[in-house]
């Protein structure tokens, strides 16, 4: 059987990222694998484990500290958390960027809000009970 296994997102700053998913947005960083032969590191963060859900792997290549273009082409990442009006002020109080406020989804009753990583990257939290 086929499933989705990760996203891969490049960061400039690993400790910065995973501190973003894991204190500001409630997930656990399941692994951390160095590999000095390619200078990068990877962190596996997520809501539960591999073998169940996808995961974010956030990858740090050494010495690429000025960072990434976001690009036109990506898109966003998409949460589901109880409670999107909570998550923002979390994310707000926890020095995060908050890029649309809680509310319906346009021409909809689905309630949304928009949020940045540390390197840029949208996150899409959607309302879930």
């Amino acid at each position: 059987m086929s499933r989705f296994l990760h996203t891969m997102l490049r960061v400039k700053n690993l400790d910065a990222s995973v501190d973003f998913y894991t204190r500001l947005l409630g997930m656990q960083e399941l692994r951390r694998r160095e590999v000095p032969d390619g200078k990068y590191t990877l962190a596996f963060v997520g809501y539960g484990d591999e073998e169940s859900g996808a995961v974010i792997e956030l990858t740090y290549n050494w010495g690429k500290d000025e960072g990434y273009e976001v690009g036109t082409g990506f898109g966003h990442l998409a949460v589901g958390v109880p409670d999107v009006a909570a998550t923002c002020e979390t994310v707000r109080t926890g020095g995060g960027r908050v890029t649309r406020e809680a509310g319906p989804v346009k021409f909809g009753t689905t309630v949304i809000a928009f949020v940045e990583d540390p390197d840029g990257y949208k996150i899409e939290l959607v309302q879930r009970k």
